[in-house]
């Protein structure tokens, strides 16, 4: 695969779930900018189960905690039974994120690319 830690994503799929449409282009258009192909963006935890659950290779993931009025904690469940990395993307502060999931990485909005980066691939 190519070298992740130096923005060259060729080859991986990465997932965009964020319901904020402006959001969720530039950061598609960010990640597809370094070669990676996106999968979504999706704006809801049905939508992003139901894409999970038909694609057979995931390499990683942003997950915008909150989606309307649902939270993302399903697809979060889901991308650690899978052994998928991902990183929650928020406005909010570590203490809005519930204890099971603080260990998880943290991106604030708005969030820089590289940093994203940096947290799903090391």
């Amino acid at each position: 695969m190519a070298d992740a830690a130096a923005g060259n994503l060729g080859g991986r799929r990465v997932l965009i779930v964020e319901d904020e449409y402006m959001i969720a282009d530039e950061l598609r258009l960010e990640l597809e900018d370094r070669g990676a192909e996106v999968l979504g963006p999706v704006p809801s935890v049905r939508a992003a189960l139901e894409l999970l659950s038909s694609e057979a290779r995931v390499d990683g993931a942003t997950l915008d905690v909150t989606l309307g009025r649902e939270e993302s904690f399903p697809v979060a469940d889901v991308l650690l039974a899978r052994n998928i990395p991902f990183v929650f993307t928020t406005g909010y502060d570590d203490w809005a994120i519930p204890e099971p999931y603080r260990s998880c990485p943290r991106c604030s909005k708005p969030a820089d690319i590289e940093e994203i980066i940096r947290a799903l691939f090391g």
